[in-house]
Order: C-alpha cells, then sequence, then structure tokens
C-alpha cells in the first residue's frame, strides 16, 4: 500500500501529503470494523511509479495489517490508524531498454482510515523506507520519504472485496545514480489499486463508516 517511489514515482501534487499528514476531512467520526480483524492488501493489476519519462511497472504487492480492537477502532473526531508490514513489490519492470529494477521496504508502515465523501485512506512511508534501485544501462537509487516520514492519501470505496486506490500520488524522493537517472527529481508519482480482504474471517469484508 505504498511503495511509492520507483525512479522517482509520482503522485499529482494535489494528491500529496506533507510528512505526518492525515487524511481530508479529519474531523469526521469513523468507524472500522470488524474490530480486531486481521487484513491483507494485495495489488489489483499494476503499480506504477513515474519520474519524467521514467517508469517502473510492478506486477505483485501485498501488505498486512489489523485493524484496531475496540474501542480502539473508531474515532470520534478523525481518522483511525493503525501499524502495517512494509507493502512488498516484486516482478518489476522499466521502460527504459536494457533497465531493471528491484524494489526493498522496511520499517513500521502505517495507514490511517477517514470517514467521508469518498473515504480516504493515508499510508505512511517510515524515513528511507523504500528504496528502488535500477541496474543494467542505467544504475539508480531512488529512496523515498529521504528525510522523514511521509504520507500518501488515496481514495478507500467499501466492498466485496473493499478498495484502496492510490491515483497519481506523490511522495518525497531522492534520486543518486549516473547517466540516465533524474537525479533532479524531487518527487515521484504513484498509481495503484489494492484490494483489501479480512483474513481473520474471509466471509467478512473490511469497511470504513461514521
Amino acid at each position: 500500500m505504498a511503495a511509492l517511489a520507483a525512479l522517482s514515482t509520482g503522485v499529482p501534487a494535489s494528491a500529496v501529503a506533507q510528512p505526518g499528514a492525515t487524511p481530508a476531512a479529519a474531523e469526521a467520526a469513523t468507524t472500522v470494523t470488524p474490530a480486531g480483524h486481521d487484513f491483507t492488501a494485495a495489488l489489483s493489476g499494476k503499480a506504477t511509479f513515474t519520474a519524467g519519462s521514467v517508469t517502473v511497472t510492478c506486477t505483485v504487492s501485498t501488505s498486512n495489517g489489523q485493524v484496531p480492537a475496540a474501542p480502539g477502532n473508531h474515532n470520534e473526531a478523525g481518522p483511525v490508524s493503525s501499524s502495517t508490514t512494509p507493502a512488498t513489490y516484486s516482478s518489476c519492470t522499466t521502460s527504459m531498454p536494457g533497465v531493471s529494477a528491484t524494489v526493498s521496504t522496511s520499517g513500521t508502515w502505517g495507514v490511517a482510515m477517514q470517514n467521508g465523501a469518498p473515504a480516504t485512506a493515508g499510508l505512511t512511508i517510515p524515513s528511507g523506507g523504500f528504496v528502488l534501485k535500477t541496474s543494467g544501462l542505467a544504475s539508480c537509487t531512488v529512496t523515498a520519504a529521504p528525510t522523514a516520514a511521509a504520507t500518501v492519501n488515496g481514495t478507500w470505496t467499501n466492498g466485496a472485496p473493499s478498495t484502496l486506490a492510490f491515483t497519481n500520488a506523490a511522495v518525497p524522493v531522492k534520486v543518486v545514480g549516473g547517466f540516465g537517472c533524474p537525479t533532479s527529481a524531487t518527487s515521484s508519482t504513484f498509481n495503484a489499486t489494492y484490494q483489501v480482504g479480512d483474513t481473520t474471517d474471509p466471509t467478512s469484508q473490511i469497511t470504513v463508516t461514521g
């Protein structure tokens, strides 16, 4: 639910949250159910990270977490937050001929679900928690949230399963490397949709309401 940085992944500035920020409409009451249930977020389709003319595409990504136990699954005046495992990314390719990519993630990630119209979920990446490396004709290292934790906002939709979509979401990055690396980029764009399933009770759905 995360990983936002591939070769300077990109997300529109309107979707970028500053480090430590929470989803919009933080004044609305939020309830996430079922309380205490574990969940898995699995990529549906592909995740793309774009910097300039370079795009990295990954087709496998997952992250796990748990809805807070009651009464922590309800907040009268804002989002319901919980930690998650670092989102993993694999089966990644680049738009550059002769260049391959790998992504590594670390640290404690977090998600803050906020009721609203639409409901949102802010994914927080710890400082340096996402690193994308390319090899081949261009050797680059892209680090997301290079100096402090950063939060990226997505849109939550209740369903069977519920989904979390990031559309042109942005995250601060630092790019180092030689020829072919977008070293001047300071932010990246991220697009991905995750299906969120209840692993405690597969017949239930993870939902965000008031």
